[in-house]
């Protein structure tokens, strides 16, 4: 690849990326030429995940690294590792994310504060090691994965709807601070995507039915809907794009 989305040279970590659509994007970036760090807090299934996407490229451009993304001192120890063995970190993904769908009323608040640190305190202490390095070089893509819940919200996943809003202005912030030392970051606001992890809802008739009426491109988006923009982002043609949150959801937030 060639022009400005060539990445080659350039490596990028995808939290939460053992499967899924931090999976689906971390294959993206490797395939637009970036050494890609997979990670995940499952260390046998994030080794078999580095093991299966190592199988389609070359040696050396795909690596692992198990850390939990909530742990403040994992993540410095993890940013490190990967600036002193795998090379200078250019590409931050925060992919990692988790659900808990109950009623607020029943909502403990244990299960609260998981989610939200989890969809959103990791973005900030991955977000900082990340920069950290980023700044003294003066470059650097920080991508956030943010939800159609960045804007919209639904019964039952509070926390989820919170930390989402939370991670768009998140991604504001860190553009007020980092932006001038030569940082990007932005995030994608995914709609409803088909993956393993949605197949139970894609069966669901009544759930699929809603949703190919909620989306005027009527029909559940893909992993690969995701991967240009995020190679886009992650790219030099994304050099003055900062702060912002690209939906990408078949038009889901623009209708009523």
């Amino acid at each position: 690849m060639t022009g400005l989305f060539d990445l080659t040279g350039r490596v990028a970590l995808v939290t939460g990326s053992s499967r899924g659509i931090g999976s689906a994007l971390a294959k993206a970036l490797a395939d637009a030429g970036a050494t890609v760090v997979l990670n995940g807090v499952n260390p046998e299934r994030l080794k078999d995940a580095e093991t299966a996407m190592a199988a389609g490229f070359p040696p050396g451009r795909i690596h692992s690294v198990a850390f939990d993304v909530t742990d403040d001192d994992a993540a410095a120890r993890s940013i490190r590792w990967i600036e002193d063995n795998v090379g200078p970190l250019e590409i931050l993904v925060n992919n990692a994310g988790i659900q808990h769908r109950v009623p607020m009323l029943d909502l403990d608040v244990a299960d609260w504060e998981r989610v939200l640190s989890t969809d959103l305190t990791s973005a900030f202490l991955v977000g900082r090691e990340a920069a950290r390095h980023m700044i003294g070089r003066g470059r650097g893509k920080i991508i956030n994965i943010c939800s159609v819940q960045t804007d919209l919200a639904r019964p039952t996943i509070a926390p989820y709807i919170a930390a989402k809003g939370g991670l768009r202005n998140l991604t504001r912030a860190m553009t007020a601070e980092w932006a001038a030392s030569g940082l990007q970051i932005n995030a994608v606001a995914p709609g409803y995507i088909h993956t393993e992890m949605t197949q139970n809802l894609v069966d669901d008739e009544e759930f699929n039915s809603w949703i190919l009426g909620r989306t005027p491109a009527h029909r559940w988006g893909t992993v690969e809907d995701l991967a240009g923009p995020v190679v886009w982002l992650a790219s030099d043609g994304s050099n003055f794009v900062n702060g912002q949150t690209i939906f990408i959801d078949g038009g889901m937030t623009v209708v009523v």
